[in-house]
């Protein structure tokens, strides 16, 4: 039977039992778990859920959710502005604030100008489809992120995607020539690896071709590169005129929101024609608010972005991963079950880590996700080797290593 086929006559959503028992069966069914504002899970027995649980699956990457400056940067503009932003961009949304969050952005980076979207998301599917049409080649790493994924799939552009991290294979899309204009897209920190795409390899193929490099620095901002500046930054391309990046406000910045940086004429071109900027409602000003406080506080305090790759790196060494490129710890387990399992000894001692199976990741590689924090203390450390002892250690054995080939 077809999975959409109605299991009752006149149910349309009839398929929908039957798709959730296949889900069941394939360890794939994801939960929902609220927290407290002291991160507890509400309902858990005490064993299950401790008083105060450490947080190692956020990609709150620099402890900055909580600062209190940040906090008091998003109070002062929810007093200053109001709760929303009150329309899109081109007509109430922006305000001054705005407008200095875009500078200090830009400033931070290395990048002429910056446009700020509601979210990452947005900001990635504005760019690619506002920079590419039916004529055009996006060239895309087959471990890029769901966001650049259905920004490829709105383009109307045609897409080849590429081995992980295969420059070779990037040369050889751009020397068709078939195109009118070409566009090649990573992520600069792979979210679920953890590992960096090679930057300078890249933008040396592209410019050769005269295409375009897009960098998501999701993962990159706050963490890579020196005082936190992104990867771009750290090779030395950001500003360069064939390279635009995209960010996001909600991981190392601790608030929300998303931005693309770039040439001011990527701006204005941006500003006419890309979709989820004209459309969306602008970004709520406390949100604002508090990413401007955040990266006031990683200029002013560079050595944050030093402290959380250091402390990403003993996360690795404590469970047996590959060195980190930023702050994610991807620990590879194989299937749905043993992942979900040692997820949940994790918890059960205290640590909160990421779980990602199919279709986040490759099937037979599900894993943990562990995220470091500028923030950690040696207290927080040792908890951490013993939660991971403990989830690790009861695995049965021959649990796999990374990934060795590309999916």
């Amino acid at each position: 039977m077809h999975p959409r086929t109605t299991d009752v006559v006149g149910n349309p959503l009839g398929w929908l039992d039957s798709h959730a028992r296949r889900r069941e069966e394939a360890g794939l069914r994801r939960v929902v778990r609220p927290r407290t504002p002291d991160g507890r899970t509400p309902g858990n027995p005490p064993h299950e859920d401790p008083a105060h649980p450490l947080d190692l699956a956020s990609n709150d990457y620099l402890g900055l959710s909580r600062h209190p400056e940040v906090i008091e940067g998003g109070v002062r503009a929810l007093r200053t502005w109001g709760a929303g932003s009150t329309g899109s961009r081109l007509v109430t949304g922006t305000t001054t604030l705005h407008g200095d969050l875009e500078n200090a952005l830009a400033h931070h980076t290395g990048f002429a100008s910056a446009l700020v979207f509601a979210s990452g998301y947005a900001a990635n599917l504005g760019v690619l489809t506002a920079l590419t049409g039916p004529d055009d080649l996006i060239v895309s790493d087959e471990r890029n992120h769901a966001s650049l994924v259905d920004a490829c799939r709105l383009s109307r552009a045609r897409v080849l995607v590429i081995p992980h991290a295969d420059v070779e294979a990037v040369d050889n899309a751009l020397a068709e020539r078939s195109w009118q204009h070409a566009v090649v897209v990573t992520d600069s920190v792979f979210s679920a690896d953890g590992d960096l795409a090679p930057l300078a390899a890249l933008h040396a193929v592209t410019r050769a071709h005269g295409a375009l490099l897009v960098v998501d620095e999701a993962h990159s901002l706050g963490v890579v590169g020196p005082g936190g500046r992104g990867a771009l930054a750290d090779v030395g391309l950001a500003g360069e005129p064939d390279v635009i990046a995209t960010v996001t406000l909600s991981k190392a910045l601790g608030s929300q929101g998303g931005a693309v940086l770039g040439p001011p004429a990527v701006r204005a071109h941006l500003i006419d024609t890309a979709r989820t900027f004209i459309f969306d409602t602008g970004l709520a000003p406390a949100c604002a608010g508090a990413a401007l406080a955040a990266v006031e506080i990683l200029t002013s305090t560079p050595d944050l972005a030093d402290d959380v790759r250091r402390h990403a790196r003993r996360l690795a060494a404590l469970t047996g991963a590959p060195r980190p490129a930023g702050a994610v710890v991807s620990v590879v387990l194989g299937e749905p079950e043993r992942a979900v399992q040692a997820a949940e000894i994790c918890r059960a001692h205290g640590v909160a880590v990421g779980c990602f199976r199919p279709p986040t990741v490759p099937p037979g590689t599900s894993r943990l996700r562990v995220a470091a924090r500028a923030d950690l203390t040696e207290t927080d450390l040792a908890q951490a080797a013993g939660a991971f002892a403990a989830a690790l250690g009861t695995l049965p054995p021959g649990v796999p290593g990374p990934p060795g080939t590309p999916r």
